[in-house]
């Protein structure tokens, strides 16, 4: 991800730390909530005064200056007088030679900005904005009177509403008092703040004073209540000093926000915060709560002013970075939490449209592929198109050629417009027909036919994306028009191997079937580009495809990832500005060495070419999910989603690895429920939303009752739904022996690219049964297995974490907390959010399993401060746990992830 963060791509640099360690003798780092180019917001645990907190880390070039830490520390040393239960708690600031931070209270709850975006209209009403008003006031009056504070960045997105209703104000902690605000260094020739809610003499870097704080408190209301600050567009410093703001009542019409009044207390009141003049502005925030009306504040239930009943955990990382002379602003993190609803739909933009599959009207049914290359080629020139939503062939392959429901079709794919076409090939002939058709009405748009030679094909796929484009009224650039008008390939048969391998790969989503379907993949690419060598989307796919043998564990070697390397850099001489190379390079830096920097800079080039392309999408925010900046990774899914809506792996990627781990599990229902409506029946699917049950409530019995129907649907389907984890959670022998029949004899490859052998359950098994010869047998012979990659690639955490596991089942403790340890060291947390943790959670299975209770207790609770697969139900069942029960200790964290 890009860093935006004002001061990025300076030369700042921060001190590295890693979850599970201690800073300061006292703070134990979780996860990171976020970083920019002033600063590092940690979530910790505060062990001395046993609370969760929120640590800023200053850049080095802070702790270097010693005037700035030392005028910084006196800062902080002001705030602790500020103990208004409506302004969030700054701790502590320490430092020591190598790293500084500031200690924050943790904030359960939403930015009245966020709270505002998410309302229907974008607006509060006054009557709803009272109460937190009145509190604001009431904190803003504490500040200014009592601890003579200023706040200077006062706007929505630093009013906090708690989870209990309360208002808190944030950022109050890096303010000046006002006895040393005259001396205080600030960026911007001496302005701080943001400006759309500064007032004028903050703009011209006057001294502060509490009356820019009500400036800034009108300014808030103004948008809260309207939409947008006073003046939000064009020349906005110039604006903020000369120009009168129009009426909350005008800007809501403007805007046509129903009911249009605002009530006259509040545009008088709002309107005399905006004055010019400090002094005609209220002179307190107590006036201001006066000239209102309001009462005393009253906390009101957070489902008040929203539609649904979303929570947010927001961790406030709440003192602002400094830069090299000056204080910034707020920056915090975010965690989302149980029962947010998965996002609306956007409105459908008139420049969209699908490209359904073409009809083959040949004689010939083997033709079939040739149409559909057709398609697909048009649909992917389309999609280079950056004015125009390009749906994915994911997502419209599935339905017929010319369908008789276009409305609710496109209304499925979220498109204005349909282009439905058939393909009719005779020897060297070829006859394309296509037609433009507006979703809403059925009305056809344009239409034309093209007889063409064969080997003239690819020029119809060229002039129908432009002439669609045409009638779209989309703008193409000129490198869009060159991208548009090359050929693939001019060797048909390449294309059609490429054809048949591409289409094979669209099903690898599935892991069911992605065994069987790569290596015929690379076949079919081999000979593609066998016959012709400067075929560059092949090279680029076929990177692709051996990315996916390593990272799915089927050859985790070397020699694959040389092979993917090869491939695209193939690709790459023949085309570097082949924005599908870029793609290809970026899963090999991700699957090959998680480098997510070098992915990240890849993705960024391949989506200037790549617009539409919902892969750009996916990777980035499964990047995202790695590096655990969860909120971006889901906004990345859903966004892959608008282009790619019936993608089942996305659908499954937001409900098992992103929702679920968060404990997002209403949210992981109503995603599975939308992956079943697109393929009705999918095993994997039924049995991801039965286990949601025993993870989220504890409850089994919906895995037990699905697994028994899919099995009774398939047997064949047993090894691949009989998942071993949620078969031992049923605590019987019946299930135990039922694991044991369905799992592989050659192993499974795990989530995290490791073959765990089937000896390795037959020693768990044994193990929870008192089985104490059986299950020493069975360790030894997983052991000799997972031994052999681990000989191999001695640096695979994944696999020097279960060898750890099953030298802690054979006793040899000493070798299971070694590798255990290396293991965690190899990927932690903070590198990978995914795999690092199951990584973490193998550790606790070591401390358990070695006697170590004490060790497993303190690993699972700091495990379970980030996301996770260790939920609810596994705690409460599964026999790896089985020695902690009974403690007080472990008992409480089982409670405390308990559903409320």
């Amino acid at each position: 991800m890009s860093d935006e963060t004002p001061g990025a791509g300076r030369d700042v640099t921060f001190r590295e730390f890693a979850g599970g360690q201690k800073a300061f003798g006292r703070y134990l780092l979780i996860k990171i909530l976020g970083r920019g180019g002033m600063g590092i917001v940690w979530l910790a645990r505060d062990e001395e005064l046993e609370r969760d907190v929120a640590l800023k880390f200053l850049p080095d070039l802070m702790i270097h200056d010693r005037a700035l830490l030392n005028e910084l520390k006196r800062e902080t040393k002001r705030s602790l007088e500020l103990t208004h239960r409506n302004i969030v708690r700054i701790h502590d600031f320490v430092f020591d030679e190598r790293s500084a931070c500031i200690s924050m209270e943790y904030v359960d709850g939403e930015t009245l900005a966020n709270l505002r975006a998410e309302k229907e209209q974008k607006v509060f009403q006054p009557n709803e904005l009272a109460p937190w008003t009145s509190q604001l006031c009431d904190a803003l009056d504490y500040a200014h009177d009592y601890a003579k504070i200023i706040h200077r960045d006062l706007k929505p997105a630093n009013l906090m509403i708690s989870r209990k209703g309360e208002l808190k104000v944030s950022d109050f902690g890096i303010a000046r008092s006002l006895g040393d605000s005259a001396s205080r260094l600030t960026v911007e020739q001496g302005r701080s703040g943001t400006l759309v809610y500064m007032s004028p003499q903050q703009l011209d870097g006057e001294r502060g004073t509490h009356l820019d704080d009500i400036y800034s408190l009108g300014a808030s209301i103004y948008e809260l209540l309207t939409s947008k600050p006073p003046f939000y567009s064009g020349n906005i410093d110039r604006q903020i000093c000369e120009r009168v703001a129009p009426s909350m009542t005008e800007r809501r019409k403007e805007l046509d926000v129903e009911p249009v009044f605002v009530p006259q207390v509040w545009e008088e009141t709002i309107a005399a915060c905006l004055a010019k003049d400090p002094s005609q502005r209220p002179q307190s925030a107590a006036e201001v709560a006066q000239r209102l009306q309001l009462t005393a504040g009253r906390t009101i239930t957070r489902t008040a002013p929203r539609k649904s009943s979303n929570r947010k955990a927001l961790l406030i990382g709440g003192i602002a970075a400094l830069s090299a002379l000056a204080l910034a602003g707020l920056y915090f993190g975010v965690l989302k939490q149980q029962a947010k609803t998965v996002s609306q739909a956007p409105a459908i933009p008139e420049k969209s449209i699908a490209v359904l599959p073409f009809e083959n009207l040949s004689d010939e049914k083997a033709n079939a592929y040739f149409a559909d290359g057709i398609q697909d080629e048009i649909l992917t020139r389309l999609s280079k198109i950056a004015d125009l939503k390009v749906i994915s062939r994911t997502s419209t392959q599935h339905y017929k050629s010319a369908p008789e429901n276009l409305p609710e079709i496109a209304k499925q794919l979220g498109v204005a417009h349909i282009l439905e076409g058939s393909v009719q090939k005779s020897g060297d002939a070829v006859r394309v027909n296509v037609q433009l058709i507006k979703a809403a009405n059925d009305s056809h748009l344009w239409a034309d036919t093209f007889d063409r030679k064969l080997t003239d094909i690819f020029s119809v796929e060229s002039e129908v994306a432009k002439a669609i484009a045409d009638q779209l009224q989309a703008k193409i650039s000129a490198t869009e028009k060159a991208a548009i008008e090359k050929a693939p390939t001019a060797d048909l048969v390449a294309f059609d191997l490429y054809q048949r391998a591409k289409n094979l790969w669209a099903g690898v989503s599935n892991p069911i079937h992605a065994r069987e379907k790569l290596p015929e993949a690379v076949h079919l690419l081999d000979e593609a580009v066998a016959r012709d060598s400067n075929f560059v989307l092949a090279w680029c796919l076929l990177s692709r495809v051996h990315c996916t043998f390593y990272w799915l564990g089927f050859d985790h070697s070397a020699t694959r990832l040389d092979m993917a390397n090869a491939a695209v850099q193939t690709a790459l001489d023949l085309q570097q500005d082949a924005g599908e190379a870029h793609l290809a390079l970026a899963q090999y830096y991700y699957f090959g060495f998680l480098d997510y920097s070098r992915a990240r800079s890849e993705l960024a080039i391949a989506r200037r070419t790549l617009p539409n392309n919902a892969d750009v999408f996916v990777y980035t925010g499964l990047i995202d999910r790695r590096e655990g900046h969860w909120e971006e990774a889901t906004r990345n899914l859903e966004r892959a989603l608008e282009l790619d809506p019936r993608n089942l792996f996305t659908l499954q990627q937001l409900a098992t690895f992103t929702y679920c781990p968060q404990r997002r599990y209403a949210d992981a229902v109503r995603t599975y429920d939308r992956a079943l409506t697109i393929v009705p029946g999918d095993p994997l699917t039924r049995i991801n939303q039965a286990e949601v049950a025993l993870d989220w409530r504890g409850n089994i019995q919906p895995y037990q009752s699905t697994l028994g129907s899919l099995i009774a649907e398939n047997p064949k389907i047993a090894p691949d739904v009989d998942h071993p984890d949620y078969a031992l959670c049923e605590r019987t022998a019946v299930a135990a022996a039922r694991l044991l029949t369905n799992y592989p004899r050659d192993g499974v490859a795990t989530n995290y690219g490791v073959n765990c052998p089937h000896a390795y359950w037959e020693g768990v098994v044994a193990r929870w049964q008192g089985d104490s010869a059986t299950a020493q047998a069975a360790f030894a012979a997983a052991r000799n297995e997972v031994m052999k990659t681990v000989e191999k690639q001695p640096d695979f955490a994944a696999a020097v974490s279960l060898l750890g596991v099953i030298d802690a089942g054979l006793g040899r403790k000493d070798e299971a907390l070694h590798e255990g340890r290396r293991a965690c060291e190899l990927l932690p947390i903070s590198k990978d959010a995914i795999a690092g943790t199951g990584c973490a959670i193998n550790l606790a299975q070591i401390y358990a399993w070695t006697g170590e209770k004490d060790l497993a207790i303190e690993q699972i609770a700091a495990v379970e401060r980030v996301p996770n697969e260790l939920s609810y139900g596994r705690l409460k069942l599964h026999p790896y746990w089985d020695s902690l029960r009974g403690d007080l200790r472990f008992e409480k964290i089982v409670e405390a992830v308990a559903p409320k």
